[in-house]
């Protein structure tokens, strides 16, 4: 009869081989169905949880990049006892925190798999798929899943979309200069016909605006990390030429980009309900919300009802209520005060360290986090639902990649000294 503690390896093994697919197909559900997302990372969860051991999850808990995320979750959490608002909205706000618990997870998990850049390719290929399908319905309009949209995209919106795909570009960008480098030129190819049908689909179809903010960061972060001054050059004339015949040629572009300072004139104008006037409404109302309570905030779940009492008996812009501020800072800091938008940007920060090598995990983590900061600008990323995923996922394996990485160079063994006389 085999040992128990045999058969324990065995079932424990076979547990992470289902805990690592599941993450797969989880990174592959976040483009298209927020069902399969829920369900697929409560597997995952299930999964990996037998297979966890206390003093890896100890240790990755008291690492700034494991340990905040539940430190911030927390403070969530804790937030409910002060909050004035009802219990349903005390809990429907913790809810936006809770994902952040699956990070150090994954950071553990992560380490001890092979399949990190599988997760990858899941959400690469899936976001592949999404193209191929978003070109379809440009001819055939009828086939999308949401005809009430706008713009011509097949699930989510447009924002999300651009998300995605500039995700996606930048891992590729990251690709193409390595296949260059060893001169892979069908490889460079097929990753450049890729990267393109991405960026004109941003460009000509599905055009999300905070996505057109995070190309240019994205791009001058790659040429730092990745090019020589001569390279920097070279990236610098296309980027601008790119952008050039985009604008020219993309009325829809011009459109989209021209409309967000229409919209601020006309709010100036005349307090107008429109997209650019209800954030900067939100933004100065939110800025008030601090200043009330400014050092543990409002509770949990406060957001919604104080918009609504500040709206009481006003029109257009100043009139709107919401449960987003659009802005992660103000959304954390209303409810939890200046100690959560600290432990936030902590967070942030502890994590945009983590990815400080040169390899493409360490490279796709940093995209996920400065595509992060920079989008919790104009939205409360971490709360919404695929944004707030593909960050929890994203820093989880591309995180416990670059903490194997960090750890085989550490217990790589010292060369041996020349032999006296050599």
């Amino acid at each position: 009869m085999m040992p128990f503690a045999m058969t324990r390896l065995i079932d424990q093994a076979k547990l992470q081989r289902t805990a690592d697919w599941l993450a797969v197909a989880l990174a592959a559900s976040l483009p298209w169905s927020t069902s399969a997302t829920s369900i697929l990372a409560a597997l995952w969860i299930v999964a990996v949880i037998p297979t966890l051991d206390c003093r890896a999850l100890r240790e990755t808990l008291l690492t700034p990049a494991g340990g905040l995320p539940v430190l911030l979750v927390a403070l969530g959490v804790a937030g409910v006892l002060w909050a004035d608002v009802s219990w349903a909205e005390r809990w429907n706000g913790v809810g936006s925190f809770l994902k952040l618990l699956v990070i150090p997870l994954m950071l553990i998990h992560f380490q001890r798999s092979a399949r990190g850049l599988c997760v990858a390719g899941g959400f690469l290929v899936s976001c592949a798929v999404l193209l191929l399908v978003s070109m379809i319905v440009q001819f055939a309009p009828g086939l999308s899943f949401n005809p009430l949209q706008a713009d011509l995209v097949i699930v989510k919106n447009a924002a999300t979309q651009s998300g995605e795909f500039v995700i996606c570009i930048f891992g590729l960008l990251y690709l193409a200069v390595d296949c260059i480098e060893r001169r892979r030129w069908l490889w460079l190819f097929a990753l450049a016909a890729v990267a393109f049908g991405m960026l004109a689909n941003m460009l000509f179809v599905a055009t999300g605006r905070t996505a057109l903010v995070m190309l240019p960061v994205l791009l001058a972060v790659f040429a730092v990390k990745r090019l020589s001054p001569r390279g920097i050059a070279v990236l610098t004339v296309a980027a601008l030429a790119v952008g050039a015949v985009a604008w020219a040629a993309s009325p829809y572009l011009r459109t989209r980009t021209l409309q967000a300072w229409t919209d601020y004139q006309t709010y100036q104008a005349s307090d107008a309900q429109n997209s650019s006037g209800e954030r900067l409404e939100f933004w100065k109302k939110s800025i008030g919300f601090v200043r009330e309570a400014p050092v543990i905030g409002h509770g949990t779940g406060s957001i919604h009802d104080l918009f609504i009492a500040s709206s009481v008996g006003k029109t257009g812009a100043a009139g709107s209520a919401t449960t987003n501020p659009h802005n992660q800072t103000f959304a954390v800091a209303i409810q939890l005060g200046l100690v959560g938008a600290v432990l936030l940007w902590a967070m942030w920060i502890a994590h945009l360290m983590l990815f400080r090598g040169s390899g493409l995990a360490e490279w796709i983590g940093l995209v996920i986090v400065v595509q992060n900061i920079v989008g919790s600008a104009f939205n409360s990323h971490l709360f919404d639902f695929v944004q707030g995923w593909i960050y929890v996922i994203g820093v989880g394996v591309a995180g416990g990649m670059a903490l194997k990485n960090s750890m085989a160079l550490k217990n790589r063994a010292p060369p041996r000294p020349a032999a006296a006389g050599a």
